[in-house]
């Protein structure tokens, strides 16, 4: 992707949909709900930090792995626009995030392991952050400029994720579960055009076909 501003704020807003900070709220809750408030601030400073890393990893190896695989970037975009897709419907159809993971979620035990799992991986930095870190440095070429805002752009949204961990309780308390069913499947939504536009775009690299993607959300 290039740096004109409609890129960067379609990257922006396609990890804000697969970060899902909001979404996040009812599990950080669950998990930390008999912790003091100095612990439950650090487990979200720690959740933080290690889906940071990890998205990053992703960011920055995820095509070099690509390469050493022989597998074209607009095959990898299409598989993952797809799959983008299908996430969005689950968002759409399926229940809450935090419904999903609840059961797993009450049976843990209240450690520090809890900022790796759930909170990290997969609250913060799921499968679909994971896909969508790779799908954010897709150019042809390395370019350390794009690579570099990408992880800004990656690391902005975690700090915005980590000022609502710290403000959950009466975030939470405001809009209540129906307020984060509604946003969490208006995010979905918003997902699911992103990825069809990220295959369109994927199918005009691959056939060199101009004037299809890129009109939308991509």
């Amino acid at each position: 992707m290039g740096l004109d501003l409609q890129n960067l704020i379609n990257e922006f807003v396609m990890m804000y949909v697969l970060i899902d900070p909001i979404g996040t709220l009812p599990i950080f809750l669950m998990v930390t709900a008999h912790m003091k408030p100095e612990h439950r601030s650090m487990m979200a400073v720690r959740a933080t930090l290690i889906a940071g890393c990890v998205l990053s990893g992703f960011l920055i190896g995820g095509k070099l792995l690509l390469q050493l695989l022989g597998i074209p970037l607009p095959s990898f975009q299409i598989a993952g626009g797809i799959v983008l897709f299908l996430f969005a419907l689950t968002m759409i159809f399926g229940p809450p995030k935090a419904e999903q993971e609840k059961e797993d979620v009450a049976t843990l035990e209240r450690a520090r392991s809890i900022a790796v799992f759930p909170l990290a991986i997969p609250a913060i930095a799921s499968p679909g952050a994971m896909l969508g870190a790779v799908l954010l440095n897709d150019s042809d070429t390395f370019s350390l400029t794009e690579t570099v805002v990408d992880l800004g752009i990656t690391w902005l949204l975690l700090g915005i994720t980590l000022a609502l961990l710290f403000s959950a309780k009466p975030i939470l308390q405001t809009i209540g579960d129906s307020g984060v069913s509604v946003l969490s499947r208006i995010m979905g939504l918003i997902l699911a055009a992103v990825a069809v536009d990220s295959v369109l775009v994927a199918i005009a690299q691959f056939f060199k076909i101009s004037g299809i993607g890129q009109q939308g959300l991509m």
